[in-house]
């Protein structure tokens, strides 16, 4: 990948250019990119950065991407990306960016969909709806354990779970198609038990993913009593 021409540099919400420390694959069709950035702001659990490519021609592709890891990662963000086959973006982040590359990028950009410190709060994700909630639980682990923080969590099969290695016992994993081998716990959408099972009431809510999704998941949060005007959400396109 070439090395991009220097861009001048203003602000933390002007375009900058940073360089891909770390790629992970969290699964076959995500990969996790760390990036350092030359002018790093402090942002807020759920915020996002815009990520632009420029074509020799000088066409351009812009796409907005969560931040999944926490304010106290200085001097980086960390950017999880799902691959979208018919996407202009994502296919050139999981089949050319390595670490070295340099990708330009600004933000962090703010919306209502961030979480401040509350306590108790509950996240909902369905796919990778859950990277901005893991920007959120990683924070909370670092700075306040003591939180009451639940996430409840939908996949289609175990190779579908983004962060595997980092979801704990605060976790609620649903399968919503294939279940792993052994696997007891939830299965199948969603529902009012697995809502129930998180013991939660009268806090926060964060619900991410496909519209569908989100839907689902307000109507079955509003059902158990929760307060409409504590409930956040967050939607993607339906390739997400």
């Amino acid at each position: 990948m070439e090395r991009l021409t220097p861009v001048e540099q203003k602000a933390p919400g002007a375009w900058q250019i940073g360089t891909v420390t770390r790629v992970k694959e969290e699964t076959p069709r995500v990969k996790s990119f760390c990036i350092e950035l030359p002018m790093w702001m402090e942002h807020l659990p759920g915020q996002h950065y815009d990520v632009r490519l420029t074509a020799p021609d000088g066409y351009q592709a812009q796409r907005s991407y969560s931040i999944a890891s926490s304010p106290l990662d200085k001097g980086e963000v960390e950017l999880t990306i799902d691959r979208l086959d018919d996407g202009e973006v994502s296919p050139y982040f999981h089949e050319v960016v390595v670490e070295g590359d340099q990708v330009e990028l600004r933000g962090p950009f703010t919306s209502y969909f961030v979480w401040h410190g509350e306590s108790p709060a509950l996240l909902i994700g369905g796919g990778s709806g859950v990277v901005p909630l893991m920007a959120m639980l990683r924070h909370r682990r670092r700075t306040m354990p003591e939180l009451e923080m639940k996430l409840v969590y939908s996949v289609r099969t175990a190779e579908d779970v983004i962060f595997a290695d980092e979801l704990g016992d605060e976790t609620e994993l649903t399968f919503t198609r294939e279940p792993p081998t052994g696997w007891t716990g939830h299965t199948g959408r969603i529902d009012a038990e697995l809502i129930e099972s998180t013991g939660l009431r009268d806090c926060l809510v964060f619900a991410c993913g496909t519209n569908g999704f989100v839907e689902s998941a307000v109507e079955l949060v509003l059902a158990a009593g929760f307060d409409p005007r504590q409930v956040r959400t967050e939607r993607f396109g339906p390739s997400g």
